[in-house]
């Protein structure tokens, strides 16, 4: 278990380090000067940007510059942005935002994913199971912004239901609208994934034997079918939760929700190349710690899994 453990924290770290590498010489090899930008219609005199690219090591060989921006994270400084805001200060106060709306779409996703899965399961072949399979691909191939502003302007504008933007009618009001968007496009591949496990379990020869002793069909599926049949999807549902941290930031942006999808979506349009780099890292981080929990908690419940 501990070299289980230990090969899975090595591999988090030489992806974390890849990954960061890549987005950070995405951001700063793009076209276009952020220190250039920053006096808008009316340009900084050059001495001032000279400065201000000293200042925040844009001098620097690229290599350089990242190696800097390694040594602050190991000191837990996600740097600053060019206005002289820490990139930390301003993630920390859209984070409950973020949470509470991932946590919302992330509870839909479980529920909807789940029922459907089995209805389709128990089902196989009929008008229930054909229309879950159609709906979710139907619901996958709409992009998400498509989604989001089609729901926005129904429920929204034309209905009513829900404040069009924004989170101050507070939650549940104002969430579950976006988070039923997340929702619905994440619960397409859990609801087919679910699905097949359940045909799957449902042809097992226990299942079977348990059909000869007499038992019921309520107990079969609700005790043995249910309990089988949704481990593998557990693992899907637990990974989807690190990703909906950073999955939220098309949503955030048509709904204009103050949270941290917002925040790096502005970041990305006044071309805050720390910001990026800093929010885009921790949403790396987090998607990587919830993979690796769910492998170690994943080989406690099947121990197979550490010959992997």
């Amino acid at each position: 278990m501990i070299r289980f453990i230990s090969r899975r924290l090595l591999e988090l770290v030489i992806v974390f380090f890849g990954v960061t590498f890549v987005i950070y010489c995405a951001v700063f090899v793009l076209p276009g000067d952020p220190i250039a930008a920053l006096g808008g219609e009316r340009p900084l005199p050059e001495s001032v940007q000279q400065q201000l690219r000293s200042q925040y090591g844009l001098d620097l060989p690229l290599w350089q510059q990242y190696l800097n921006y390694l040594g602050g994270l190991a000191r837990g400084d996600l740097g600053t942005t060019f206005t002289g805001q820490s990139v930390s200060e301003q993630m920390a106060s859209r984070w409950p935002t973020t949470i509470t709306l991932a946590l919302t779409a992330w509870s839909l996703t479980v529920l909807i994913s789940i029922v459907l899965g089995l209805a389709a399961g128990l089902r196989q072949g009929s008008a229930v199971d054909r229309t879950v399979l159609l709906g979710t691909i139907v619901a996958e191939s709409v992009p998400i912004f498509v989604m989001g502003i089609t729901a926005q302007y129904i429920f929204g504008i034309k209905l009513g239901w829900t404040p069009i933007a924004g989170v101050a009618d507070g939650w549940p009001r104002a969430y579950i609208l976006p988070a039923l968007i997340i929702a619905i496009y994440g619960l397409a591949g859990v609801s087919r994934l679910m699905r097949g496990s359940v045909v799957d379990t449902m042809q097992s020869d226990f299942v079977r034997t348990l059909k000869a002793k007499g038992m019921s069909r309520r107990n079969i599926v609700g005790v043995h079918v249910m309990r089988n049949a949704a481990a593998p999807v557990v693992n899907v549902l637990a990974i989807q939760l690190g990703g909906l941290l950073g999955g939220t930031v098309v949503i955030e942006a048509i709904f204009n929700i103050n949270g941290v999808g917002q925040l790096l979506y502005k970041a990305i349009q006044d071309q805050q190349g720390t910001l990026v780099v800093g929010v885009a890292t921790t949403l790396v981080f987090i998607f990587l710690v919830t993979n690796v929990l769910v492998d170690v908690l994943s080989s406690v419940l099947d121990p197979r899994i550490r010959n992997d």
